[in-house]
């Protein structure tokens, strides 16, 4: 009889190092996956709790609006109004999985077999994370932003970082280079590099900032649009490099900060990408190891069941008329869509034939979810591989509303050929962040006159910013700029629709 793991819900750190091994063996010789390698470590609610305030990245920097949300996610768990995760894992090699020191051994098996394995699979072999972060350098380069921060309060002093940082933060989310074909990221050469001059890139912003003029008396120095531009590498839909490159006034300190928040943005940015496939790939995977480690013997039929009622908990999908409702939970979807795909591999129908002819009756189910994890992300996954059969189960329909049309809310896509397209294209949009995200770019600065920055956002189907949040944004972006901001709505035909404009706060009022 194969020797169980463990008995009970108890564990120590001699079980998990055999758990850890037991579901290694089934991920590596049954599954196939390529991961990193692993680091477990054990954490108290407490750390978890700093975790959550810390954008999930124990190692992060000290800022104070990690202790705002640290207070809140503690007050709402202490009354029991919320769960804590059972594991944090970071994208880094080693794969560092932070796991509840509360969790039973069922549990610890089960976060082990998800992050350790299937979220370590993920991270080491999509083509966006390979694209776009730096596993390797990510524990220096984080260990590097904690000291630095720390270095620049203690010189310059709590406040004044404080501010950069509020800024920063609030233009992180347009901090992101969001196009291929830009130099992958190296976050240890950028640790060297960061005591060192850039003297290109002073010499062209001396050249820049030399055009204009030093006072009223003196004439207007002329610079082409075309120049200007070019100087500026206008347009610039990263605002956090913008900045850094460009702002007249910033000290080489605050550089060095947007640096490090723009880098950051950048790391997590294929995470926001791969919601979906990055937790039905985790998910899946932990549902197979766990079903094969109960196979084997080697957990117990108890265990099995306590297990069973987690996952269920984890990929359970409301309704749309549930008052729970709020989208597509990705656990649920992602899962039902691995296993879907499992379907059409081993056990196709005619419908199946027909939607999916490559992978229709295939047979390699690893080889082929493989090659779906390496290849795709949420978007082109959702408009690929959902599949009719599915879309009947989860009962999807689309509806159309426009607040220009007089006939109201109208059932837009049913069940038919035409209708499933459909919903698969407008699924599949909610997901791409190049239709969801706001599309902000720096387009010209008024160097001959009051030198304020001008930004446009293109307007998608009447999206337009909410007000109150565009104000606030931009009142962080003209305390970095030191000079006004316009951001100009405009829509596909160029048309203004509405216009902001703000100045920068003085310093001691920022500071407030």
């Amino acid at each position: 009889m194969t020797e169980r793991l463990f008995e009970g819900a108890d564990w120590d750190f001699h079980t998990l190092q055999r758990i850890t091994d037991a579901c290694e063996e089934v991920a590596l010789k049954d599954l196939g996956l390529d991961v990193y390698p692993n680091q477990i470590e054990v954490i108290t609610a407490e750390q978890m709790l700093d975790a959550y305030s810390s954008v999930g990245m124990p190692l992060f920097y000290k800022h104070w609006s990690f202790g705002k949300h640290f207070a809140y996610h503690e007050a709402s768990y202490r009354k029991g109004l919320m769960g804590l995760a059972y594991e944090i894992v970071i994208n880094s090699s080693p794969c560092i999985s932070y796991l509840m020191e509360e969790n039973t051994a069922t549990m610890q098996t089960l976060v082990i077999a998800h992050a350790a394995f299937g979220h370590n699979h993920f991270f080491k072999n999509n083509y966006l994370f390979k694209q776009w972060t730096d596993a390797e350098g990510i524990l220096d380069y984080l260990d590097f932003a904690k000291n630095y921060v720390m270095q620049c309060e203690e010189r310059y002093g709590r406040t004044e970082v404080e501010r950069t940082l509020d800024a920063a933060h609030a233009l992180m989310s347009h901090g992101i280079d969001r196009y291929p074909g830009k130099k992958q990221l190296d976050l240890r050469e950028e640790e060297k590099r960061a005591g060192r001059r850039r003297q290109h890139e002073e010499e062209v912003f001396n050249d820049l900032w030399r055009t204009v003029p030093k006072g009223a008396s003196k004439a207007r120095t002329a610079i082409s649009l075309e120049r200007r531009r070019k100087l500026l590498g206008l347009p610039q839909e990263n605002l956090l490099y913008f900045l850094e490159k460009s702002a007249p006034r910033l000290a080489p300190w605050q550089r060095e900060l947007l640096r490090i928040v723009r880098h950051i943005a950048q790391y997590f940015y294929p995470q926001s990408q791969t919601k979906v496939m990055n937790e039905g790939t985790a998910t899946y995977v932990h549902y197979r190891i766990m079903t094969k480690l109960h196979q084997q013997g080697r957990i117990s039929d108890g265990n099995f069941l306590e297990f069973l009622g987690s996952h269920t908990n984890v990929v359970f999908q409301p309704e749309f008329d549930d008052p729970r409702f709020s989208g597509f939970n990705p656990y649920a979807l992602g899962f039902a869509m691995m296993q879907d795909i499992e379907r059409i591999v081993t056990n196709p129908q005619d419908e199946d034939r027909e939607w999916f002819p490559d992978i229709a009756g295939k047979g390699d189910v690893m080889g082929v979810l493989r090659d779906v994890w390496a290849n795709y992300r949420d978007e082109s996954f959702i408009g690929q591989f959902l599949s009719p059969k599915l879309m009947r189960h989860l009962r999807m329909f689309h509806l159309h509303d426009d607040p220009e049309e007089r006939a109201g809310i109208r059932v837009d896509a049913i069940h038919d050929e035409r209708g499933f397209r459909r919903v698969r294209r407008e699924l599949a949009r909610q997901h791409d962040v190049g239709y969801i995200d706001a599309n902000i770019e720096v387009v010209d600065v008024d160097l001959a006159g009051d030198r304020r920055l001008i930004l446009h956002h293109r307007v998608i189907k009447g999206s337009q910013l909410n007000e109150t949040d565009a104000k606030r944004v931009l009142q962080h972006l003209a305390d970095l700029w030191t000079y006004d901001v316009a951001l100009i709505e405009v829509d596909a035909n160029d048309k203004v629709l509405r216009e902001y404009v703000v100045s920068p706060r003085p310093i001691a009022a920022a500071v407030a």
